[in-house]
């Protein structure tokens, strides 16, 4: 199907720039497509693309406008894959799914004004995951900064408070240095994203004398000293119960080996973070699971049983500890982190070692081991079978009754299905259920906006992952809330032809928000009412995506083995209970000693009895 130019960016005139096609499929015969004339004099645009293949950049995703234009006029012809989403906070999150799924720097491009504006969640969302990325925005001319020149707003300043670093491009001399630099600090020690503001005149400026790029080194991360490890080797050593607790940082540092051979050394219970899932693969004996509001109880009781907790790449976030007075009450901290900033921030580490994981990790795995099994024998093995004992006997179990589709346990069979799969996560209910029970190996085939929790994340986070890797087999779970705010990316799949994969929760309702007016606010049910969802089939299919439906367990089989067999992108639209809850569940401010389950309800001070719940919402009425 061919590309056909229809329309124009915002503040572009027509016939201003010229169309890409998507890779494998012809132009439009009206659509200037000859490669640029080897005789046109390099400017600022034409070195930054040449910088940004220097960099070892294969593929950015962006938008194009007016203040970007020759930008984009640089890279018709250039050895760039540039990836057209449909929205620029698609573009971000492409970005960010791609750099998360293959530990590489994620580009994404647009104009200024509204389109640097819609980059914004996406960045907020790489700062606080630690994503790296570079993000170059257009901007008026210089000499019209400041003038409140159409579509000038000032993106330095706005994105200020979360990226690493914001560059405002004055001068095309400036650009040798601007990225070097932007490159270097988006990948060096804890990653994150970085902006660069580039005016349309410094990018049609001459370039002709500017250097080629070259690639700024990373800066080395530090060893760890020596004395904070013989402090976290004397506190290991005097552990009865310990328990090591593993988070993001593992996989930003590269050691999710070197923290497989710590675990299987010194035989600890482990605990992992929402951001560690697959750290330690889930079939793991030593795997006591997620940890927090939603995690297993297996894990959070062991955590406030500990003796000594040995933190690894984890910031003790409010999500995973509960009620941070009463987390862990027993326990000693080691704390292991590259971060300084994070040791000792929300909870007094008795032992911080600050430095390359992998180096400490390496450092402390032998003598650990040593001293662990040379002392307390007798009570450490009793500890660990305790911890395995009960993570047995709270095992999730997957014989729900009825005919309805039961959401954890579609999911655990679709992991078992798809064992190798990148799984790209939106927010909200379908999240934790996917932490709960997909059972991941590698932190990398886990991609779900952690701290930020940004819904409309998962589907284009799913198609950064297949652009970096065509091979890999990408699964996109998300819920109908979610799925709606960036739904335009259904666009973006079938142009390129990816063959992600979507699984679509739908529970016609804002699952989360319910769950928790249903708990905590006396069912005072308040605009999550989402029973007049379009019909996603046809949206699916109106986009020329395969979909299908399944709203029956005995189905269900069937379904998931029709999704995976579909050829190129395909849509699985599945019915679940409005009703649905996620369990367990620590409520706000309270102990992770505190988890309740579904037969917990009824001992909630605000919980209504059961013949209190108010009918569901009725859905706005709608223009015939």
């Amino acid at each position: 199907m061919a590309v056909v130019a229809a329309g124009h960016r915002r503040g572009a005139e027509p016939h201003e720039g010229r169309v890409m096609s998507p890779p494998g499929r012809p132009p439009h015969a009206g659509v200037d497509v000859h490669a640029p004339s080897a005789a046109r004099a390099r400017n600022g645009a034409r070195w930054l693309v040449d910088a940004l293949v220097a960099e070892g950049v294969d593929t950015l995703f962006g938008y194009p406008g007016g203040a970007i234009m020759p930008f984009y006029d640089a890279l018709h012809g250039a050895p760039l894959r540039h990836v057209l989403v449909r929205h620029e906070q698609g573009a971000a999150f492409a970005a960010n799914g791609y750099a998360r799924a293959s530990g590489r720097v994620g580009v994404c491009v647009a104009t200024s004004g509204p389109g640097a504006s819609n980059l914004v969640t996406g960045i907020a969302d790489a700062m606080l995951d630690s994503v790296p990325l570079v993000v170059i925005t257009g901007q008026v001319a210089t000499t019209l900064m400041g003038t409140d020149a159409f579509q000038e707003l000032d993106v330095f300043g706005m994105t200020m408070p979360m990226v690493k670093h914001s560059f405002l491009a004055r001068r095309a001399e400036d650009l040798p240095r601007i990225v070097g630099e932007a490159f270097r600090i988006a990948r060096t020690g804890r990653p994150g994203p970085v902006l660069i503001d580039l005016p349309k005149d410094v990018q049609v400026a001459p370039a002709e004398h500017l250097p080629a790029h070259a690639r700024s080194p990373v800066d080395a991360v530090p060893r760890p000293p020596d004395a904070s490890l013989h402090e976290a080797l004397a506190l290991i050593s005097q552990a009865r119960r310990p328990v090591a607790y593993g988070g993001g940082g593992i996989v930003l540092a590269d050691a999710v080996a070197d923290f497989r051979t710590f675990v299987d050394a010194t035989q600890m219970p482990t605990v992992l973070t929402l951001k560690g899932l697959g750290a330690l693969p889930s079939e793991h004996p030593l795997n006591l699971g997620m940890l927090g509001m939603h995690g297993s109880r297996a894990a959070n009781t062991a955590v406030q049983e500990c003796d000594v907790l040995v933190v690894v790449g984890a910031r003790f976030d409010d999500r995973a500890t509960g009620k941070l007075a009463e987390f862990a009450p027993q326990a000693r901290v080691v704390h292991m982190d590259f971060d300084a900033s994070e040791i000792g921030k929300l909870r007094r580490a008795d032992a911080g070692v600050r430095g390359d994981l992998r180096r400490t990790l390496a450092a402390l795995t032998l003598p650990c081991a040593a001293h662990l099994h040379a002392r307390h024998g007798a009570a450490r093995r009793q500890w660990r079978a305790a911890c395995q004992q009960r993570a047995h006997a709270h095992a999730a179990r997957y014989d729900a009754p009825g005919d309805a589709v039961h959401a954890p346990t579609l999911l655990r069979r679709l992991s078992a299905l798809a064992p190798a799969a990148i799984v790209a996560c939106d927010v909200g209910q379908h999240q934790m259920w996917v932490a709960q029970h997909w059972r991941f190996d590698d932190p990398r085939k886990h991609l779900t906006s952690g701290a930020l929790g940004a819904m409309g994340f998962g589907l284009p986070a799913a198609i950064g992952a297949q652009m970096q890797d065509p091979r890999a087999q990408v699964i996109c779970v998300s819920g109908d809330g979610s799925f709606l705010m960036n739904v335009q990316e259904l666009a973006t799949l079938r142009r390129y032809d990816l063959p992600v994969k979507i699984v679509l929760l739908d529970n016609q309702a804002l699952g989360m928000v319910r769950q928790w007016q249903e708990l905590f606010f006396e069912r005072r049910y308040s605009e999550i009412d989402l029973s007049d969802n379009p019909d996603f089939v046809a949206i699916a299919r109106a986009f020329g995506i395969e979909a299908l439906h399944v709203e029956r367990a005995a189905d269900v089989d069937h379904a998931l083995d029709a999704l995976l067999a579909a050829r190129g992108p395909a849509l699985l639209h599945v019915a679940i209970d409005t009703a649905a809850n996620v369990w367990p569940l620590v409520p706000p401010n309270h102990s992770n000693a505190q988890m309740l389950d579904a037969d917990d309800v009824a001992s909630l001070p605000l919980a209504m009895p059961e013949s209190a719940t108010p009918p569901p919402e009725k859905p706005h009425a709608l223009p015939a």
